[in-house]
């Protein structure tokens, strides 16, 4: 009896030590509690909005024509000379007034043009007077360049026969003088006639006029064929 009393008693004390006390199993439940909980949780505040970027509408351009005999105002930004100059030197110049089309400004003012001496006749001594010619082929505006054509600008020396005829007149008429004063009538047809021919001598000896162009001179020429631009519009 004492025997089996003490084996109950023992089971008893094994199951009190290996069952779980209301610490740990309010523990338990505690960690059961925060193991439950969505790790990572988003706050409940709304995502900021993405913001877009807005881009600018592209330029619209349309294709316009100038037609053939146009007139182009233009100021030269190069000089041309007939004493300095050469066949194919650069000439340029730009627009001193705007080209208009249907009302609009096709080739504003500013717009320049590029081209090459095309003949050059210095200054005669005896005939011929003083001459430069050039011609304009390209155009820019907008940034876009242009092949044009153009009319042959040409530009001639003032003719000098007045002055040479005055020059030649003082000769005669200071050896007259002169030969008077020595011969009588006799002296005075005979120096008049070396007269003249010492005025005659120094035109022969003096070079015309030359036909100088400087930059800031006003020139016009005309298209010979139409032109197509580009146009911006908006």
């Amino acid at each position: 009896m004492s025997k089996l009393l003490c084996v109950i008693l023992g089971g008893a004390i094994f199951a009190s030590g290996c069952g779980p006390t209301a610490a740990d199993s309010g523990s338990a439940a505690t960690d059961g509690a925060i193991s439950g909980a969505k790790p990572g949780a988003q706050s409940s505040g709304a995502a900021p909005a993405a913001q877009v970027a807005t881009k600018a509408p592209a330029p619209s351009y349309r294709e316009v024509t100038i037609p053939s005999g146009t007139t182009l105002s233009l100021s030269l930004t190069s000089a041309v000379a007939s004493d300095t100059s050469r066949v194919e030197d650069a000439v340029s110049a730009e627009l001193t007034h705007a080209v208009t089309v249907d009302g609009r400004d096709v080739l504003p003012a500013g717009s320049t043009v590029a081209g090459q001496v095309t003949s050059v006749d210095a200054s005669g001594r005896v005939k011929g007077r003083a001459q430069v010619a050039f011609r304009f082929n390209s155009l820019t505006t907008g940034g876009t360049t242009y092949d044009v054509q153009t009319a042959a600008l040409s530009r001639v020396a003032s003719a000098t026969k007045s002055e040479d005829a005055t020059k030649i007149g003082i000769g005669a008429g200071a050896g007259a003088v002169v030969g008077g004063l020595l011969g009588g009538k006799s002296g005075a047809a005979k120096g008049a006639a070396v007269g003249g021919g010492a005025g005659t001598g120094l035109v022969l000896a003096t070079k015309g006029q030359e036909m100088r162009l400087a930059p800031g001179a006003d020139v016009t020429t005309t298209l010979t064929a139409p032109l197509t631009v580009r146009v911006r519009i908006s």
